[in-house]
């Protein structure tokens, strides 16, 4: 029996690399199956993994199956970024929503997302991704600036319902209209399992988005919740460091993409603004004799250095490689807009910039 379901009709889709994390999968797909606004169907995407594959297939689709559950073997190269892309073109909805494997949706999650999109120039709605700590609270020295290194909001975006310059990825919607326009997400910026944590994939699809579309509308909505896992190796000060110099690295990316400009226009305003009053917070709570203030004062130096290393490196690696070397994928059934060749274009210089959002 097919479910009348509500305008718009949202596929949700999951991408999923790894079996070690089999409980946290199920409890994702349960979380949008529970939605108070029905999703069109939810689809897994299994990256280059056989036996995952195969797992989840006897799972969701064996005797009995579970309905609006589909799994997927991800039809591009090995990346988050690819997966996205399989899950697209094989989705039915008029809007895609992205969901992290290690992350649970609140009941209302869809709901929102859905109230956001009754405004036609909107492409995209972000959501709020809340961390849940493995050690069950908030390390000392973490500061909540730098949330975005556990793929959590931090603290400086605004609050409520606001036009934003690009949406979080794990926690996002958009219109297929966009993918119309621009493609899908780049291939050769985001994460490719357990290596390097590369990130930016959905910042330069925004940005691309915009810079095409000038009238576009992308906001946030922060009543959109998602639980997201930090386990315990995340916690660590080594990864905190090595995330902010693999944002360095993505970003310098962005930049000789789309220009300076636009891709750094949310940072600047960040690191001119955000962080100085985070530190300013951490010395005060040291001087108040509160747990953590030095430390968290101190991460936050330590986290702009290690991603201001990460783009210079990355910038003099983009330019001496001619230009930032990455595929941009045309969705099937999209128009052919802003690509070339046999379903893809390779970006390698910058491209007119404009729109300097929130976040």
């Amino acid at each position: 029996m097919t479910l009348d379901r509500p305008q718009p009709r949202i596929s949700v889709v999951i991408c999923v690399y790894t079996e070690d994390r089999w409980d946290d999968i199920l409890a994702a797909v349960a979380s949008v199956g529970d939605q108070s606004w029905p999703a069109e169907e939810t689809l897994l995407v299994v990256d280059h993994n056989p036996a995952l594959l195969r797992r989840l297939r006897d799972h969701y689709e064996g005797a009995g199956g579970s309905e609006g559950v589909r799994v997927l073997a991800n039809a591009g190269p090995r990346g988050l970024s690819a997966g996205r892309n399989t899950g697209i073109a094989a989705s039915t909805g008029e809007v895609i929503a992205f969901l992290d494997d290690d992350a649970v949706a609140e009941r209302d999650w869809l709901r929102h997302f859905a109230a956001g999109f009754a405004d036609p120039r909107v492409l995209a709605v972000g959501g709020r991704t809340e961390p849940a700590w493995a050690s069950r609270r908030r390390p000392a020295w973490f500061p909540e600036e730098f949330d975005w290194v556990v793929g959590c909001t931090y603290r400086g975006l605004p609050p409520g319902r606001v036009r934003v310059r690009n949406v979080l990825g794990g926690n996002a919607s958009f219109r297929r209209a966009a993918f119309d326009a621009v493609g899908g997400f780049a291939s050769g910026i985001g994460r490719d399992g357990d290596k390097r944590p590369l990130g930016c994939e959905e910042t330069e699809l925004c940005i691309r988005l915009t810079q095409r579309r000038p009238d576009a509308v992308l906001l946030i909505d922060d009543r959109a919740v998602i639980h997201h896992k930090v386990p315990a190796a995340r916690e660590r000060f080594a990864y905190f460091r090595g995330r902010a110099y693999a944002e360095g690295l993505s970003k310098a990316l962005v930049a000789r993409s789309v220009g300076a400009r636009a891709g750094l226009a949310t940072e600047r305003r960040y690191t001119t603004r955000v962080l100085p009053a985070g530190v300013a917070r951490g010395l005060r709570d040291a001087l108040l004799g509160r747990a953590g203030g030095a430390g968290r004062a101190g991460a936050i130096v330590a986290g702009v250095a290690a991603a201001a290393g990460g783009y210079l490196v990355g910038t003099a690696r983009a330019r001496r490689a001619g230009g930032a070397r990455f595929t941009i994928a045309a969705v099937p059934g999209a128009s052919a807009s802003g690509t070339s060749g046999p379903g893809a274009r390779t970006d390698d210089g910058p491209a007119p910039s404009r729109h300097e959002g929130a976040a």
